[in-house]
């Protein structure tokens, strides 16, 4: 009789700081009946990931479930895998860290679970070739790969009926190719698909393997699964198909396959992930054309014998296609080298201090795709809060208490971003501020450290491949084959109509403190399209900078002598801003001197354009404040003008908070919503990130003559 070995592996994980309700959600629609359902076949061998995130969020919130768990893991049924902690990128992670982390895991599943992991998943399966050897020191055995990465290394489908060694520098490690065919059959197809095609396999040896291993949340969160896999009882006639079939297909954990199962041979996987995360790196135009050239070759009929060629980017590509996503990192990688300069006993707090860092490596909100990923703020507010409390506990382990009772500040230029261009990084016991004198002299990040919260953390509009679906898309139909359930990489949904008028899309990045000088045609809803006139040379180009020590504070000095459009003139304009950051002051204060160094008089139109992310733009609690005037549509997604005023706030009171915006001089303030629309499991959606608040003036200078006015951002606790 043909037989075959299969190793099934389920991956569960959200996201650090994810909604409460999103982990219920998910536990009650995924976790908890998967093994509920497990539970009533005792011939059904599995090994599970949780990422230490949700394992710990179970722990806490549904005890229950780990003793049933256990009783699986005891009876031989279970095996469980370690991996990162708080389910890092390896890759981009320090040695160190990537030890740390999953030590970290592995003893807290032995804990949790009495089960000894040696295999550790791989966080979407992000391959770089020098992994095998901390995987090896952190006590790892195996690990589980897609096969495409051993298709790009050279082998073919027919090799791929086993597991393979790979080392680096001699640490080894064994790696199991998870078959793309088994993700995309279970459980979007019937169950006999995946026994016909297991059947394929078989031979009259028996020693071959098939390897599936896959994301939990497809059986019950992913959008109709839960209705497939429990409703309809898909999961338990995959089950029970694999029982009555057991004389011929062998169900094994990874461990066993280790201990039952030769090598298939020595294999060096190059750098990869799972074929949509690759396709999902590349830049918008780049992956509109791959998709163009993939639509080609299934035309042709080419597409299966060829696919292994077509691939798309590289994953740290990221970094470079978001550079929201690069702060990240970079704010990260900070940390860590920070972290490893500081001597104190008070290894206690050292260690806590690691571990918001180690929270704060979470990947979730370092990438997009088919998920919201970077776009949802609700994903990059816990990594910017775990970073910022990190940097707190820092500050009080590197300043005596004479300094934190007196204040501080720090400030140096830096390559911060490894752009090849300096930053400034100041701090003070109160704020952090990165200014980017390269572009534009933009105030790029502003921790308020008594919230642990970055006030700009939001997202510039840009253009992603899948808007032209979104632009094409009236309606979406569900698959018209029997027993089938749509892909999530192949669903188009709308969360509301009209998604395609908000398509609107930034030409340089969103920040605050950017200077503007406007065409006089220009408008409020021109400039909330990005489609307005701009007519000078400031916004996104350089600045000279200086940073002066005087007193308790440091000045940022920043100036350029540019050009402004006036009329048919291309006059020279000198903006120089001053930004003051003093210690123990919850402000930042900054200092406007333009000057006409044009031959003849000049008009010019200044704003200043500042952006605050506050999460939410239409709750109720979230709302925009003056004391010289009522605000009619006060939410902070409303798109507004008001004039003559000195101050206009932003409130917060679910983080209880209040930013004052000042000027020296009334000003006319635009105010509008930073709208996204990205793509996410539940289909295309806009998501608020942010409110600029750009006051403005119109201005008249002679030859020589300068204009100066102060904007000042305070920050106040709301009672």
């Amino acid at each position: 009789m043909k037989k075959i070995n299969l190793a099934i592996g389920i991956h569960n994980h959200q996201p650090v700081g994810n909604f409460d309700f999103v982990f219920e959600q998910a536990y009650q629609k995924a976790y908890l009946p998967f093994l509920t359902v497990h539970e009533r076949f005792s011939g059904i061998k599995l090994t599970h990931h949780f990422s230490g995130i949700l394992l710990q969020w179970i722990k806490e919130n549904h005890p229950e479930f780990l003793p049933r768990l256990r009783a699986l893991v005891h009876k031989g049924q279970v095996e469980m895998m370690t991996g990162g902690f708080y389910e890092p990128i390896l890759a981009t992670i320090s040695d160190a860290d990537k030890i740390g982390q999953i030590k970290k895991l592995t003893r807290f599943v032995k804990q949790e679970t009495g089960c000894n992991a040696i295999g550790a998943w791989v966080a979407e399966r992000v391959w770089e070739p020098d992994l095998p050897q901390p995987l090896a020191q952190a006590g790892v055995r195996y690990t589980v790969i897609d096969d495409a990465h051993f298709k790009y290394a050279g082998l073919e489908d027919a090799q791929l009926s086993g597991y393979f060694v790979s080392e680096n520098n001699g640490h080894m490690v064994d790696i199991f190719p998870i078959s793309e065919k088994l993700r995309y059959t279970i459980p979007f197809m019937p169950p006999e698909a995946t026994i016909d095609y297991l059947a394929g396999l078989a031979d009259e040896d028996g020693r071959r393997l098939a390897t599936f291993a896959d994301d939990g949340e497809k059986f019950g969160v992913w959008p109709k699964t839960y209705e497939q896999c429990y409703e309809q009882g898909w999961l338990e006639a995959f089950f029970r198909l694999l029982q009555q079939h057991s004389d011929w297909i062998r169900l094994l954990t990874f461990s066993e396959a280790l201990q039952t199962l030769p090598p298939a041979g020595r294999v060096y996987l190059p750098t990869a992930s799972y074929r949509e995360m690759m396709e999902w790196a590349l830049p918008a135009q780049s992956l509109m054309r791959y998709e163009d050239f993939e639509h080609w070759l299934k035309e042709q009929g080419m597409e299966e014998a060829n696919k292994v060629y077509l691939r798309g980017g590289f994953w740290r590509n990221f970094l470079v296609k978001y550079p929201e996503s690069n702060n990240l990192h970079k704010r990260m990688l900070n940390g860590v080298d920070r972290l490893q300069t500081i001597k104190t006993k008070n290894t206690k707090a050292l260690e806590q201090a690691r571990d918001h860092i180690f929270a704060g490596q979470c990947n979730c909100p370092y990438w997009h795709g088919v998920f919201g990923g970077l776009y949802l703020p609700n994903l990059r507010f816990p990594i910017y809060r775990n970073l910022i409390q990190a940097d707190v506990i820092m500050d009080r382990l590197e300043h005596t208490t004479a300094e934190q009772k007196k204040g501080w500040v720090t400030a140096r230029m830096v390559d911060f971003d490894k752009d090849g261009f300096e930053e400034v990084v100041a701090a003070s016991d109160r704020l952090n501020v990165f200014f980017k004198p390269e572009q534009g002299g933009a105030l790029f990040e502003l921790d308020l450290k008594s919230h642990a919260i970055n006030l700009l953390d939001a997202m510039t509009r840009r253009e992603e491949a899948y808007h032209r679906k979104l632009r094409d898309a009236v309606t979406h139909q569900s698959p018209e084959k029997t027993g089938e359930v749509a892909s999530i990489h192949d669903l188009v949904l709308m969360k509301e109509e009209n998604l395609d008028q908000h398509l609107h899309y930034d030409w340089y990045r969103r920040s605050s403190l950017i200077d503007h000088f406007l065409r006089p045609d220009a408008t409020l809803q021109a400039f909330y399209q990005a489609r307005y006139g701009e007519q000078g040379d400031f916004v996104d180009q350089p600045y000279h900078c200086r940073i002066v020590k005087k007193g308790g504070g440091v000045q940022v000095q920043l100036h350029r002598d540019g050009h402004v459009w006036v009329d048919s003139d291309w006059a020279a304009v000198q903006v120089r801003k001053t930004v003051f950051l003093l210690a123990k002051e919850n402000r930042l204060q900054t200092e406007y001197c333009i000057t006409n160094q044009h031959s003849g008089e000049i008009s010019l139109w200044f704003g200043t354009e500042s952006l605050f992310a506050l999460m939410a733009g239409d709750a109720p609690d979230r709302y925009y404040a003056s004391p010289q005037c009522e605000i009619a549509d006060a939410k902070l997604a409303s798109l507004g003008e008001l004039t003559g005023l000195s101050e206009l706030d932003l409130c917060d009171e679910w983080l209880g908070l209040r930013i004052r915006v000042q000027t020296g001089q009334p000003a006319d303030f635009w105010r509008l919503p930073i709208e996204t629309v990205s793509l996410s499991e539940a289909g295309f959606e806009r998501v608020y990130q942010g409110s600029v608040v750009m006051p403005h003036w119109k201005l008249t200078l002679k030859p020589g003559e300068s204009w100066k006015t102060q904007v000042q951002y305070v920050f106040e606790s709301l009672a």
